[in-house]
């Protein structure tokens, strides 16, 4: 399969974006910080998270039981949610914004495996890159590693059912999908920081704050969920398959 003009275009201006995006950058945390949520927030969203990553435990161990060759495609997914998740830009105390590269797991394996891959990633870096805590896990896994790839999941299948272009279908499912999880994050830092103004406002400031940097974001990361997809169709075809992803012709 040959690459257009077209695609090798958008391939270098994705490649320029993410080049400046991995440029260091001074901000005051990665997700949610550590210690930011009261406590009792902190436990709510935790549990709200239990039943989906539960659900995805078991259907990993299928997964990876009907199929070894799926590891590869896992740890891949892994590694894209790790690596696009760790650029970040500046955006508001307490938070910043980044991409999150939990559609195109939401994609090939679903909601529940995706929280899963989710999860380990964020544990990784609040210990390792001190970006998010481990008081605030529950809230960053239920807004990036649930709620966003739900909202991808439901746009791609909703994107196939009514049979717009593939390729397209896909930018617009991780594009808003990326969107959807810094909507809930405004809202749980809303939730745990109304202000005198109370909870409507605070979202309303929080998602403006988070919407400049948020909105060009996503879209480089609907792009790079395409060229990936585009790249594993080409050279991953058969593992594809076996997951029951529709390679195309």
């Amino acid at each position: 399969m040959k690459i257009s003009e077209i695609e090798k275009t958008i391939l270098r201006i994705v490649i320029m974006v993410a080049t400046f995006l991995a440029m260091p950058m001074k901000a005051s945390a990665m997700h949610i910080m550590e210690g930011y949520l009261p406590l009792g927030f902190s436990i709510a969203w935790s549990v709200v998270c239990i039943p989906v990553l539960v659900l995805g435990l078991v259907r990993l161990r299928r997964t990876v039981n009907e199929n070894r060759r799926t590891l590869i495609l896992l740890a891949m997914s892994g590694a894209f949610i790790f690596v696009i998740s760790s650029l970040k830009i500046p955006s508001v105390t307490g938070s910043c914004s980044h991409m999150t590269g939990t559609g195109l797991a939401a994609i090939l394996f679903g909601v529940s495996v995706t929280s899963i891959l989710g999860i380990i990633v964020l544990i990784f870096q609040a210990i390792l890159l001190a970006h998010g805590g481990l008081t605030t896990l529950g809230a960053n896994t239920f807004s990036m590693a649930i709620v966003g790839p739900l909202v991808t999941l439901l746009l791609y299948k909703a994107g196939k059912t009514i049979k717009i272009n593939k390729m397209a279908n896909i930018f617009v499912a991780a594009s808003v999908g990326a969107l959807a999880t810094y909507c809930v994050t405004a809202l749980q830092l809303a939730l745990a920081h109304p202000g005198e103004a109370g909870y409507v406002d605070s979202m309303i400031r929080f998602l403006g704050v988070f919407a400049p940097t948020q909105v060009p974001l996503s879209i480089v990361e609907g792009l790079l969920t395409v060229l990936v997809i585009m790249g594993l169709e080409h050279f991953a075809s058969p593992e594809l398959k076996e997951i029951s992803y529709e390679v195309s012709l």
